[in-house]
């Protein structure tokens, strides 16, 4: 603008020069400026018109600003523009923006003349909440009165199913696609076909959004990052990274969305070459200081196993973010590193940086990793003095934390502190009992989640409850909450849920329905579902069966040391010396490498691992004796020690 804001009022102008200066800033995307040039005309006095106030709620609609919206809805009330149609939609539209759903209602209900954009405003203002029902009514209400909807209404709506995730409405989004073919509108704009897309890639119904990316004669940038996104979102990393050659063939420009998809693709693969080629094209295009491609590739070589060259890009960050220090601690705590991870808070806690709930239950979790309950203890005082105890993601984890910890009371303090329970806090404290072997405890707050409180199961919380039951070998509420969760809730067994059905089975005895229930499974699921059943062999004393087992197993995973292990070690258990030798000499034979088992225990502070067949810790000698002394009051209260092997 030529004039300073500040000398407006000094001036006397007419109205289609406030409209002038109104339009442009607005236009301009300058929208605070156009409130300011708003304020400056009504305090010399000039009234707008129907010009002036559309273009004014139109900036409040981009601020979403509830309160200036409000404002001047009182202001064209006292005017007497009730009835002017644009001024009224342009109200819907600001109140919709500012998720003022009801108000939005209220103004539309009490206009004497709609239009077809004044409709489409009040759709979107449902969709915006994913109030889809209604949204659904209106449209047919709309068609109904002779306002055919125009492809920005269906992108509305497009975009609001984009935002859910149920089959209810995977059913109803594919009747607003069939209604886009009937009208001939589905490929009209590539706006409409990415919402299309949006929708069924959020479904994960990936072939439906293939086949109308296919159909598209002119894709956009959001056309291609639209599909690659769905496809790591249902991780098939491997086709996105297909529709990036195809881009590159095409000369498709590409943005830093592209290559987040990218990124997060690697994350999902895993593979430190195909990660390496992706930086390099990162840097090559410079979108290396994006901050939201920084904070991914500190993730993507964490998760590639590269923590260096993680911890290089983390030290290149020149101002860090909250994002930044939380990628880096999340690097270390998901990579086995928690001391590390713990290292880095402390350090990120000297800055100006304030943590956030997702920082604070990364480091919680690298407490729980750890083992140490002091440490856990001490970043829950730090979450009350950041006045962060009300976070639900952060109450989460501390109850994991304190389970984890061997502190099942104070989980369930943390537990009864949270006021709204969601579903995530009622699993997390359902498995801390399941972990703790307290099956009754882990079924009585299953029952209460779902009978008192209403809330509906999901396929997690039932992998946690089948996990209790095997725990405490409740064999009957285990076999019926296998069958209710897919009779009274349609969900359908995981692999995680057969493979607790037989352990479940295995640790009671029960081989034979075990194995019954194997053969029963996909094959996917048999692939892992022979190791537990094999370690119920060993428990056992199943010889013949263990070796059926194993056979399987072997012809599956013949890279794996597990099998050969758990072999050997049911060979060990009945005395059978000479098999067990074998089997551990095939270890040595094809080459595999077993991990040794190891512990960590936390003394005074500090932190002491141990590893089997590790003679180099200093003060053995006096560990083994302390052993050796425990063992001996044991066998004077005549209880008999059992060894378990753990499957590497």
């Amino acid at each position: 603008m030529s004039l300073r804001l500040s000398s407006l009022a000094n001036f006397k102008r007419p109205l289609y020069l406030w409209n002038l200066m109104i339009r442009d800033s607005t236009n301009n995307g300058f929208f605070l400026e156009t409130l300011k040039i708003y304020y400056s005309m009504t305090h010399c006095g000039v009234h707008g018109n129907s010009f002036t106030y559309p273009m004014v709620l139109k900036a409040c609609a981009n601020l979403a600003s509830s309160q200036h919206g409000t404002m001047l809805h009182g202001q064209v009330m006292r005017l007497g523009f009730q009835g002017d149609t644009f001024v009224q939609t342009a109200l819907v539209d600001t109140y919709s923006k500012s998720f003022e759903v009801a108000s939005a209602r209220q103004v539309f209900d009490e206009m004497p003349q709609r239009s077809a954009i004044s409709w489409n405003a009040m759709v979107s203002a449902y969709t915006r909440v994913s109030l889809m029902d209604q949204a659904l009514s209106l449209l047919k209400e709309m068609w109904v009165l002779g306002f055919e909807p125009s492809s920005s209404t269906f992108v509305s709506i497009l975009s609001g199913y984009s935002k859910l995730d149920s089959s209810e409405f995977h059913l109803q989004g594919m009747s607003i696609h069939c209604c886009l073919i009937k009208l001939g509108l589905v490929y009209l704009e590539a706006s409409l076909a990415n919402s299309l897309m949006g929708m069924y890639a959020q479904f994960g119904q990936m072939d439906e959004a293939r086949k109308v990316f296919d159909l598209m004669d002119e894709k956009s940038i959001i056309s291609w990052t639209a599909i690659m996104g769905g496809y790591v979102k249902i991780g098939l990393a491997v086709e996105a990274f297909y529709l990036f050659k195809q881009m590159q063939h095409q000369r498709i420009g590409r943005d830093f969305v592209v290559f987040l998809n990218l990124i997060s693709g690697c994350i999902e693969v895993g593979e430190l070459l195909l990660a390496s080629s992706v930086h390099s094209l990162v840097l090559k295009c410079g979108y290396d200081e994006e901050d939201s491609i920084e904070n991914s590739l500190i993730t993507m070589y964490a998760k590639c196993g590269n923590l260096t060259s993680a911890e290089r890009i983390f030290d290149l960050i020149s101002e860090k973010s909250i994002l930044s220090w939380t990628s880096m601690i999340a690097g270390y705590a998901h990579s086995g590193h928690p001391v590390e991870a713990l290292d880095l808070f402390r350090r990120m806690a000297r800055t100006d940086i304030r943590p956030n709930g997702a920082t604070l239950a990364t480091v919680l979790s690298a407490c729980a990793d750890l083992g140490s309950l002091s440490m856990g203890q001490e970043i829950e005082e730090y979450v009350f003095l950041n006045g962060l105890e009300s976070d639900q993601q952060v109450q989460t984890s501390l109850i994991h934390m304190y389970s984890k910890c061997g502190s099942i009371k104070k989980a369930r303090e943390v537990f009864e502190r949270v006021t709204d329970k969601d579903l995530t806090v009622w699993t997390s404290m359902i498995n801390s009992y399941a972990n703790h072997g307290m099956g009754n405890e882990a079924i009585s707050l299953f029952h209460k989640m779902t009978t008192a409180e209403g809330i509906m199961p999901d396929a997690i919380v039932y992998t946690s409850i089948l996990l209790a039951c095997s725990h405490s070998g409740l064999v009957e509420h285990g076999l019926k909450f296998f069958n209710s969760m897919q009779k009274d809730f349609a969900i359908a067994p995981t692999v995680e849920h057969y493979m607790c059905l037989v352990d479940l089975l295995g640790r009671v005895g029960q081989l034979d329905l075990a194995l019954d229930a194997i053969q029963g499974m996909p094959l996917a699921a048999q692939a892992q579902a022979w190791g537990p059943l094999l370690s119920a062999c060993r428990i056992h004393g199943n010889v013949e069966l263990g070796e059926l087992v194993a056979a399987k197993l072997l012809d599956l995973s013949p890279g794996s040391s597990g099998s050969y292990v758990l072999m050997a070690n049911l060979y060990t258990s009945l005395g059978k010396w000479k098999e067990a030798h074998m089997m551990r000499n095939l270890i040595e034979a094809k080459g595999l490498v077993k991990e040794c088992g190891w512990s960590q225990v936390e003394v005074s502070g500090r932190f002491h691992a141990f590893a089997a067949g590790n003679q180099s810790r200093v003060g053995l000698v006096n560990i083994y004796k302390t052993l050796q002394d425990l063992n001996f009051t044991l066998q004077e209260g005549s209880y008999t020690a059992e060894t378990i092997s753990v499957n590497d």
